[in-house]
């Protein structure tokens, strides 16, 4: 028996020696929860190092409010890449390798789940609509959009997450646009050509007919930053100003946050990473404080905060900090988790595999990640 059928086995079986078996469609009680992956790959170096991190709030702050667990791994596994939507499917999955190529272009892991996500589960277990269950995505990672539900029989679009993202956004304007009429021809040119570019990414029936809710947030977005893109924040601080707005317009229980500026570095210029981890860091005390300033989320919020990949820092490279070529450091992450239901101030001394994730969310909400081949950190609750 191999590794990852060991793991499979005993992560079941925790899992179903400690859980009741979940009624579909029930009403949720449980806590929510906020998934962030400090994305982009980072390196410890820079995040959670005592004195070097760029990162002061989540390694200062943070680490001290709940459980920091400094040695995550990737499993060093066949077949298995450290880059971004990988590790993403890692944490919403809890199992290596689930997924599958869904047409990708030159440069693009066009990547869509084969076993349940995190959303999925939850969704099938409780009585949650929709809008409730949010990806946050950047505007440069169209092909995460892919993310929220994936192929299997059992789960799939019944039982989705819905996206907030740039690109969602400029789906629901050109669609408005081209609806309303009475753009000039040649902005109506525009509208239409944008507009099937953007299909053409996500070409699923999802898109783009997202629920009610969340087309209601995105006219009340679009009323308050316009059509010009000029007036509304980018980046990661996009993600932030997408993800505080979800938290007060559409009152998600399940919210991930996938943050990727830190990947600039692949341009060559180390700033442009440092700098990224800054700005996460920012975004990371911008929800907090929204939480803790919120009776609805006040006190009944987990945080759990973990990279997609590490990174290397090859001297012989002329880019620096790569994560390509499945270096240890590449496979090197991190995580903190905080919030009602977790231990206080303590410090996991020991390697947890990236796939313990979303078992152990799974567990803190209530429900099983069935599939998934991590364990549950059942010793970090109380």
């Amino acid at each position: 028996m191999d590794r990852r059928t060991f793991n499979l086995g005993l992560g079941a079986t925790a899992a179903a020696l400690a859980l009741p078996t979940t009624v579909k469609a029930q009403p949720y009680q449980g806590p929510n929860v906020i998934l962030v992956r400090f994305g982009g790959g980072v390196r410890r170096t820079e995040t959670i190092g005592e004195t070097s991190t760029y990162a002061p709030f989540l390694r200062h702050v943070l680490t001290k409010r709940g459980v920091f667990i400094p040695d995550m791994r990737i499993a060093q596994l066949d077949g298995v890449d450290t880059s971004h939507a990988e590790g993403t499917l890692n944490l919403l999955t809890g199992r290596y390798l689930a997924y599958r190529d869904a047409g990708a272009k030159f440069l693009q892991d066009r990547l869509e789940p084969t076993e349940p996500t995190l959303f999925e589960y939850l969704r099938e277990a409780y009585d949650i609509p929709s809008h409730q269950a949010l990806l946050i995505n950047g505007e440069d990672r169209p092909q995460e959009e892919f993310f929220t539900y994936g192929v299997n029989e059992h789960y799939g679009i019944a039982y989705r997450s819905e996206m907030l993202s740039l690109h969602r956004f400029k789906l629901y304007k050109t669609a408005q646009i081209i609806a309303d009429g009475t753009a000039s021809d040649a902005a109506l040119a525009a509208a239409q050509e944008q507009y099937a570019e953007l299909m053409a990414a996500d070409p699923r029936a999802i898109t783009p007919d997202q629920s009610p809710e969340v087309t209601a947030f995105w006219q009340r977005w679009r009323a308050h930053y316009g059509d010009d893109g000029l007036r509304n924040p980018r980046g990661d601080r996009l993600l932030t100003a997408l993800a505080a707005r979800a938290l007060k317009e559409l009152r998600p229980r399940l919210m991930m946050v996938n943050y990727q500026d830190p990947d600039y570095v692949h341009w060559g210029n180390p700033s442009h990473y440092t700098r990224a981890i800054q700005v996460i860091d920012d975004g990371l005390q911008w929800l907090v404080e929204t939480v803790e300033a919120d009776p609805f989320y006040r006190d009944n919020t987990v945080f759990v905060i973990s990279p997609d990949c590490g990174r290397d820092d090859n001297p012989l490279m002329g880019v620096p900090f790569q994560h390509h070529f499945n270096s240890r450091t590449a496979h090197e992450t991190w995580a903190v988790l905080f919030g009602p239901g977790i231990e206080q101030g303590r410090v996991l001394d020991k390697p947890v595999d990236q796939s313990a994730v979303a078992p152990t969310i799974a567990a803190l909400m209530g429900f099983r990640a069935r599939a998934a081949e991590g364990d549950v950190l059942s010793e970090i609750m109380t």
